[in-house]
């Protein structure tokens, strides 16, 4: 009898253990994911605002023809959008 009892603390251990070790990893799997995610955010925002500014910049330049505070406006709209844009389609 005392030997069954022995054998059921030392399963009982041991489930503990397996669950315990389960739910670190799970724990530890979700902080990559959220650290790769909002990585991956920063970096698509970056693009995104690039992108905008280059291409509001273009836009601007052929709607105001000459000079410098068409293309200018049109970058920092053009930056302005691309970030919000790019923020607000990720999934994190």
């Amino acid at each position: 009898m005392q030997m069954t009892t022995k054998a059921l603390a030392g399963a009982a251990m041991a489930a503990l253990t397996l669950v315990s070790a389960s739910g670190m990893a799970q724990a530890h799997t979700y902080h990559h994911y959220r650290h790769y995610c909002h990585a991956a955010r920063r970096r698509d925002t970056a693009v995104g605002t690039v992108a905008g500014a280059v291409g509001g910049g273009l836009i601007g330049g052929a709607i105001a023809g000459h000079g410098v505070a068409g293309p200018l406006i049109g970058a920092g709209v053009g930056a302005y959008a691309g970030h919000q844009i790019a923020k607000n389609n990720h999934p994190c």
